[in-house]
């Protein structure tokens, strides 16, 4: 099992002990249903924000999100390679971003 999964899985049980449907709980994250869905599944990751406002929202610890129900908290290495994730995310996503940016105002000019 991968860190997204993991993530996801922990995201779901989370969710549901609250008795929030996805569709609740997108509206809190203001995401869509569709994001949270691929969260929840490990299709997709969350930027370091959304994870932020995901523990507050759930009222988990950051790191509680990241562990399966028999590992212990995470350590600083766990942590690092979460950061390497979560970096490589959001460059993508930047990327994504500037590309979509780029081909907006080649169409307007």
């Amino acid at each position: 099992m991968n860190v997204k999964q993991i993530f996801g899985i922990n995201l779901q049980v989370n969710r549901k002990k609250l008795s929030l449907s996805q569709e609740q709980l997108a509206e809190k994250l203001n995401i869509s249903i569709k994001h949270l869905s691929s969260l929840e599944t490990g299709k997709a990751f969350a930027s370091a924000e959304l994870i932020e406002k995901i523990s507050k929202t759930l009222h988990v610890s950051i790191s509680s999100l990241f562990c399966t129900q028999n590992e212990k908290p995470l350590d600083e290495s766990d942590l690092a390679k979460i950061d390497k994730i979560i970096e490589k995310e959001l460059q993508k996503s930047l990327y994504s971003i500037k590309a979509e940016i780029r081909s907006s105002l080649k169409n307007t000019f």
